[in-house]
């Protein structure tokens, strides 16, 4: 089993809803001793998520994490590190189709085919604080999107296979999140993305660094398909993580859930000291 040497020869890359945050409460006060563990021995911990850039800049801050680079709405933006000023897409890259281009394809299928469905867009503050257990405040962050879009699907399975084809035929993916639908353009993903970043840090400091991702949702599988060690930390979605490379050395599926399994996976994975 591999014991990671804990220094800054290695990258961190952890989805936030159901991983490194509780699916029910958002907590992540069970994951303080290893954030702080890395944070000290100068592990870059990049947030990857399907929230907005406003609500990952503000767990940065309450976790410590501030000014290091996020992948946020599943890779269509990543925010750079803030020392890469120099960077000629600093501070925040963006990929693809922006959130109106997306709106606008959504609406067009719905009108025309009568879908069953619910985005950010269609709703208040208030309303997106309830499906999602989020404060008012951050409620209204998560409706901030620059490159995607959020979804609550209430049709059937068969026609939501016919909306996914229509959503390629015009460019995007749908991707499954652990309680919502997301929309962004093909060409972005949080592999891409992660990959991205590997190569800026290699480029930047001449070495590369060893990767451990960590999520628990579907949409998580590009971001683990493309690091040296993946966490599956065990999840809420009824279709589960599938991955390209199952090999046992390189993937630990965990047995707790939320900040309990992440810590779980990097216990797993990294050597004590």
């Amino acid at each position: 089993m591999p014991q990671l040497p804990l220094n800054d020869s290695l990258l961190i890359v952890t989805d936030l809803d159901g991983t490194l945050l509780d699916p029910n409460t958002h907590a992540w006060e069970a994951a303080q001793g290893w954030l702080t563990r890395l944070v000290d021995n100068q592990v870059p911990v990049v947030l990857s998520s399907s929230k907005t850039s406003a609500e990952i800049i503000t767990l940065q801050k309450e976790m410590g994490l501030q000014g290091l680079p996020f992948i946020a709405e599943n890779g269509a933006v990543i925010q750079l590190d803030e020392s890469w000023s120099d960077h000629p897409d600093f501070p925040r890259l963006r990929c693809g189709a922006d959130h109106e281009t997306i709106l606008a394809v959504i609406e067009k299928l719905r009108q025309q085919h009568a879908y069953k469905l619910f985005s950010f867009d269609d709703v208040d503050d208030k309303t997106i604080a309830e499906w999602t257990g989020l404060s008012p405040k951050l409620a209204a962050m998560a409706r901030l999107l620059e490159a995607s879009q959020t979804l609550i699907w209430r049709d059937t399975d068969e026609r939501l296979a016919a909306f996914e084809k229509q959503l390629n035929e015009a460019g995007l993916v749908l991707q499954e999140g652990g309680r919502f639908w997301h929309v962004l353009d093909a060409q972005c993903g949080k592999g891409e993305a992660v990959n991205w970043l590997k190569a800026q840090y290699q480029q930047r400091e001449g070495k590369l660094r060893a990767t451990i991702g960590l999520g628990d949702g579907p949409n998580d599988a590009l971001l683990l398909d493309n690091v040296d060690y993946a966490v599956v930390v065990k999840g809420l979605s009824r279709h589960g993580v599938i991955l390209q490379n199952e090999d046992p050395q390189r993937v630990y599926r965990t047995q707790l859930a939320g900040p309990e399994g992440w810590s779980e996976g990097l216990e797993h994975f990294l050597a004590k000291r």
